[in-house]
Formats: structure tokens, C-alpha cells, sequence
């Protein structure tokens, strides 16, 4: 067994690791802001944020009552992923008189998508 082992290590040595992928003819990886990146995509890791930012992104604009009405889960629970979706910056909130109406924040959302992009 240490003998097959030892042979595989040896090999992937010696292997040339390029004939899995194919340099980019020595470009730089691009800039990207790392951390923002990594909060941007932790803000979209549950399922239901991601469903709420895509329901709101097809429907424009709607009360936080309508968002009760996309999820199977509590209000407490969806104003806890709205919360989040919010302190990201994909979604912005406006009050009016005793509700609240969401809507994507187009800006950050192509952000978004822009450094996803540079990946």
C-alpha cells in the first residue's frame, strides 16, 4: 500500500500541473475587494434571502406583508433575512406612514455582480 502511495506522490511531482488548466498568458488576477465580496456573498447564503432578493428584483418594489406571502416562514424570521439583505445594502427600505416597501437597491446589486464578474 505505501508503495502505490509513494509512487503517486512521485508522479505528482514530477506531473507538469499545467495540463489541467492552461495559464492566462501570465495576466494578474484582477483587483477585487475581498472583504466586501465575502459579506456580499454571506448576505445571499441562505436560500431565503435569495429568494426574497429575487422576488423583489422580478416585482419591483412591495410591502413587507407581500414578503410573508413569498416564504413559507414567519414574519419574525423574514424580517430577520430582511435585515440582513438590508444591512448588505441589497435591498433599501422607505416607510410609508405604518408599513414599510422594499425594493432592490440596483446600484449595490450590480456591484455585485461586477466583482462576481472579476473572478
Amino acid at each position: 500500500m505505501r508503495s502505490i502511495l509513494y509512487s503517486l506522490i512521485a508522479e505528482l511531482r514530477t506531473n507538469d500541473m499545467t495540463t489541467c488548466c492552461a495559464p492566462k498568458n501570465g495576466a494578474a488576477a484582477p483587483e477585487i475587494n475581498a472583504d466586501e465580496l465575502a459579506m456580499l456573498c454571506k448576505a445571499l447564503a441562505h436560500p431565503a434571502r435569495v429568494q426574497l432578493l429575487n422576488y423583489l428584483s422580478a416585482y419591483g418594489a412591495c410591502y413587507f406583508g407581500s414578503l410573508a406571502d413569498v416564504l413559507p416562514l414567519a414574519a419574525s424570521t423574514i424580517s430577520q433575512h430582511v435585515s440582513v439583505l438590508k444591512q448588505a445594502g441589497l435591498i433599501i427600505g422607505s416607510a410609508d406612514e405604518q408599513r414599510v416597501c422594499y425594493c432592490v437597491n440596483v446600484e449595490r446589486l450590480t456591484q455585485l455582480k461586477q466583482m462576481i464578474a472579476k473572478l
